[in-house]
């Protein structure tokens, strides 16, 4: 089924081994490692991303979503959408990879009944909490990955400061001051197109917001990253708030507050830890030997 899926970007699945132990999957060659390597690999790595190329890869990944969700004869949600799976070519396009965690979506304008299964951050919330999962969980996870190409910042390795518990609530923190320019990634300097990335920032606020009914569908981020439409400047704070669902938020772990959370808390611990897809990253940000000793 993956390999019918012919967009420029998506990774091409040439074909699989399955013969005893060996279970290959064998995908065309990405010259340029991984998105998240490129943005957050060691200082040394060759590769800096200058603010057109970023801009590309953004445009890049949202074509890609929106050919799953609305232009593909099968209609898929990723459920894995983050940097790590986006890999480089030669000339930096960017490509979806790793369908492990894939579901095909047969039923319009209804959610897909599955097990919880992603990787902690990029999850929208209606999906990690209550398993609803629709095609707006990419949606989300795609508002974490552009907001990660504008800042430079890795949601899963970011701590939090002061008022601010992690990436994307440090980005409403900024909307509130005004300052969105201030998550600009510091290492372009001055070097970068303003108007694009304020666009690129709003998109994201946009797609992360906590009620998928107000994310847009990938076609129409598509649309306004391109400039073709004039976007309106997302909702202030659209996060639940943690008393609510009677939990309380810890950077990245969930801790239960009463009883009543307490299966889904333990249900959820289960299925993020036990999952070897979601576990895992298929290609690592930094490659080090003891990376390598593993696979032999």
């Amino acid at each position: 089924m993956i390999s019918a899926l012919r967009h420029p970007n998506l990774v091409k699945l040439y074909g699989c081994c399955i013969e005893g132990n060996q279970l290959l999957l064998v995908y065309e060659y990405m010259e340029n490692n991984s998105l998240a390597r490129a943005l957050f690999g060691p200082e040394d790595y060759p590769l800096q991303l200058d603010w057109p190329t970023r801009h590309k890869i953004c445009v890049g990944i949202a074509r890609g979503l929106a050919y799953l969700h609305e232009e593909s004869i099968l209609k898929i949600v990723h459920r894995d959408i983050k940097a790590t799976n986006v890999l480089l070519d030669k000339d930096l396009n960017p490509k979806i990879s790793d369908f492990g965690l894939a579901k095909l979506d047969e039923e319009e304008d209804t959610h897909i009944s599955t097990r919880i299964a992603g990787t902690i951050g990029y999850m929208a919330p209606e999906y990690a909490m209550h398993g609803y999962l629709t095609d707006k969980a990419d949606v989300y996870s795609f508002g974490v990955v552009a907001l990660e190409i504008v800042s430079g910042k890795s949601i899963t390795k970011y701590r939090p400061k002061g008022d601010h518990i992690h990436l994307i609530d440090w980005a409403y923190v900024q909307q509130e001051r005004g300052n969105l320019m201030d998550l600009v990634d510091p290492r372009l300097g001055s070097d970068f197109n303003q108007e694009e990335a304020m666009l690129m920032i709003n998109v994201s606020l946009l797609c992360t917001n906590a009620s998928p009914t107000l994310r847009p569908i990938m076609s129409a981020v598509v649309s306004m990253l391109e400039g073709r439409t004039i976007m309106q400047v997302p909702i202030s704070d659209p996060h639940i708030p943690a008393d609510s669902l009677n939990i309380k938020s810890t950077g990245y772990c969930v801790q239960e507050e009463e009883s009543s959370s307490q299966s889904l808390i333990a249900s959820m611990d289960q299925q993020f830890t036990a999952s070897s897809e979601s576990g895992a990253d298929l290609y690592p940000t930094n490659l080090d030997s003891e990376y390598w000793n593993k696979r032999e």
